[in-house]
C-alpha cells in the first residue's frame, strides 16, 4: 500500500510537527505538573484518542465539511474554545486552602484527565484541518483503497502522538515534585493553570480557517 520511503517521510514530518509546541503539549505539561506522571500520560492518551476521531473523520470525508463550510468551522471552533475556557475558569475558582488539606484533597484523576483531553482535542478545528491538508499528500488512489490509506496514516499519527505525549509526561515528573515543595507556587498554581487554559481557549477562538 505504501512505499517505505513514503512512510519514513510521513513519520519524519509528523515528528517535526510534534516538536512545535501547541495546546496539546501545554495540556500534557500542566496535567503532569498537577497530578503527576499517570495523569500526564492519561492526558496524552486522551489527546491521541481525539486525534483518532479526526483521523477517522478525515477518512470518511467529514473534515472536508469543516474546510468548505464556514458555519461548521465556526461552530466547532467556538465549542472547543468554550470548553477550554470552562476548564480554565474551574481552575481559577479552585481555592488553594491549607497545604495539609491540599495533601488529602482529591485531585484530577487519570480517568478525569483522559476524559477531559478527548473533547479538548476533538473540538480543535485546527487538528481537523491539519488532517485534511496534510494526509492527502501521502494518499495515492493507484495504491489501493483511499479510505484504508487514510486510516493507516491516521493510526500512525495516533501512535506517534501517544508515544510523544508519554515521553513528555515522563520528562515533566521532576517538575511536579518541585511544584509540590514550593508552598507559594502551590497557592497560585490554580490561577496559573486556569490562565493557560483560558489563553488556549482564546487562541482557538480567534484562529482562522
Amino acid at each position: 500500500m505504501f512505499e517505505l520511503s513514503t512512510l519514513v517521510s510521513y513519520t519524519a514530518v509528523v515528528i517535526g510537527l510534534f516538536l512545535i509546541p501547541g495546546p496539546a503539549v501545554l495540556l500534557v505539561f500542566m496535567r503532569t505538573a498537577q497530578g503527576g506522571r499517570s495523569v500526564g500520560i492519561a492526558t496524552g492518551l486522551g489527546i491521541a484518542c481525539g486525534d483518532f476521531v479526526h483521523a477517522m473523520a478525515a477518512a470518511v470525508g467529514l473534515s472536508a465539511i469543516l474546510m468548505t463550510s464556514a458555519l461548521a468551522f465556526n461552530i466547532v471552533k467556538l465549542v472547543g474554545a468554550g470548553y477550554l475556557i470552562w476548564l480554565g475558569v474551574q481552575a481559577l475558582l479552585e481555592k488553594a486552602g491549607d497545604p495539609q488539606v491540599e495533601a488529602v484533597r482529591p485531585r484530577v484523576t487519570a480517568k478525569q484527565a483522559f476524559l477531559q483531553a478527548i473533547p479538548a482535542e476533538v473540538l480543535n478545528p485546527k487538528t481537523a484541518l491539519f488532517f485534511l491538508a496534510f494526509l492527502p499528500q501521502f494518499v495515492h488512489p493507484g495504491h489501493g483503497s483511499t479510505f484504508a490509506q487514510f486510516a493507516v496514516l491516521g493510526l500512525i499519527f495516533v501512535a506517534l502522538s501517544a508515544l510523544y505525549s508519554t515521553l513528555l509526561a515522563l520528562s515533566v515528573r521532576p517538575l511536579g515534585r518541585v511544584l509540590g515543595r514550593l508552598a507559594w507556587l502551590n497557592r497560585w498554581k490554580g490561577k496559573i493553570v486556569g490562565t493557560i487554559f483560558i489563553g488556549l481557549g482564546l487562541k482557538v477562538a480567534v484562529q482562522q480557517r
